[in-house]
């Protein structure tokens, strides 16, 4: 059975150690799958996947073409692709132009996510430095799924979260301590 939920997770400079965190007190048995939008250079491609799968309990991997998501797994957007979510519910991988200079793109996974997923979307904007996933985040809630923004003042680079806050009003602004225990419950809640 394909999870009704999908957890995304977007950010960019700033944002790795709140991931990381956030993925680590989530716990292990988490009933949902969890899709990380990182905007990453290409050549730590490798490096990237080994930290996540060291630092959580979860089982960690890199999006593959037509894969459907399980729930407990985290997948990480691959460098320089953008990440759809197809009515399947599987992910495709797109490299068409970058979006706010960023492939992967918060927005455009965001948006494809929202389209499927609908109110089951929970996204959750972090740290970074440009406005990459303001519109995304803005189009997730006209979807009916919830938002979530990175309180800005616990934000290594706040630019990103103050950018989806001037562009709508999300259901949350979290101080980066507070994420884990209620992204916990959402996940949870039937």
């Amino acid at each position: 059975m394909k999870p009704d939920k999908l957890l995304l997770i977007g950010g960019s400079a700033g944002s790795l150690q709140v991931m990381l965190s956030l993925l680590t007190a989530v716990g292990t048995d988490l009933p949902i799958p969890v899709l990380v939008i990182l905007h990453r250079n290409s050549a730590f491609d490798s490096a990237l996947e080994e930290l996540f799968f060291t630092k959580t309990a979860l089982v960690t991997k890199e999006v593959e073409e037509k894969e459907v998501p399980a729930a407990g797994t985290v997948y990480l957007c691959p460098p320089d692709y953008h990440v759809l979510v197809e009515s399947d519910r599987s992910f495709s991988l797109d490299y068409s132009e970058r979006v706010h200079f960023s492939r992967p793109s918060i927005d455009v996974t965001f948006k494809s996510a929202a389209d499927v997923y609908g109110a089951g979307t929970i996204a959750v904007l972090l740290s970074g430095g440009n406005a990459d996933g303001a519109d995304g985040l803005a189009y997730v809630k006209e979807c009916g799924g919830v938002t979530i923004v990175q309180d800005p003042g616990s934000a290594e680079v706040p630019y990103m979260p103050q950018q989806a806050i001037s562009r709508m009003q999300p259901d949350h602004i979290l101080h980066a301590d507070d994420l884990p225990i209620y992204i916990r419950g959402l996940a949870t809640y039937k």
